[in-house]
Formats: C-alpha cells, structure tokens, sequence
C-alpha cells in the first residue's frame, strides 16, 4: 500500500527567469530560486494546496506535472501499468511520459506532511 497526490504543475522553458517574473507578476506571488535546486523558480501560493513553479529545460516549452509519493517506485509501477512509459531519471524522480505524450514526474513527499496526509489517495 502506498499514497500519492498531485503535487504541482511546473512551466518548462530555457527562458526560466523572464517566464518566471511573468508568472509572478501575473499571479500575484513571489518568484524565488528553490535552494539546491537552481533550475527551479518557486511561484509558492499561486495555486491552493498545489506547487506552481517555473523549470529552467534545454529543450521546447512545455508544462508537466509532478506527483508526489510516500513510495516512488510503487507509484511509478502502478503508472506504468496504466500506460505510461518512463523516459528517465533525475535524483530520487522517475520521469515518465503519459499516454498523449504529456510529461510527469514521480517524486518523493515535498509538500507538508499534514496536507499530504489530507489529500493523498491510498492505493493497494
């Protein structure tokens, strides 16, 4: 048994800091570089009980979503056997790509634990 939630929705493109003073500003919130983590820009509290954040890629623009899990490998089995396929790895994440195409990330717990506790489905 494991349990996974949708974590955040993340804009990928090689212009991170004009796209994420953007975003910032269109939003609302603040734009701040994520500690150890420099490709991302994190745009906290721009959507409720989610992570919006801005990724610096050397590749086309896009958007992906990152799934958060108390068990990676078991979450990123119980995806693949709906369809999606893995196309890589970095860190503790599992990068797979969703039938339609559509990137998402498996990754560890980053959000609080009493709203991952709250939100989180429970799978067998």
């Amino acid at each position: 048994m494991h349990r996974s939630r949708l974590y955040g929705l993340f804009i990928d493109t090689p212009d991170a800091d004009p796209a994420a003073e953007f975003w910032s500003a269109a939003l609302g919130v603040p734009a701040r570089p994520e500690p150890g983590e420099e490709q991302f820009i994190m745009l906290r509290g721009a959507l409720p009980a989610l992570t919006l954040g801005v990724q610096r890629v050397d590749d086309a623009p896009r958007y992906h979503v990152d799934i958060e899990t108390d068990d990676v490998g078991a979450e990123t089995a119980r995806l693949l056997a709906l369809g999606a396929v893995e196309v890589g790895r970095w860190l503790e994440c599992h990068i797979l790509r969703a039938p339609g195409g559509h990137l998402l990330c498996v990754v560890p717990v980053h959000s609080a634990p009493e709203l991952f506790d709250a939100e989180a489905r429970e799978w067998a």
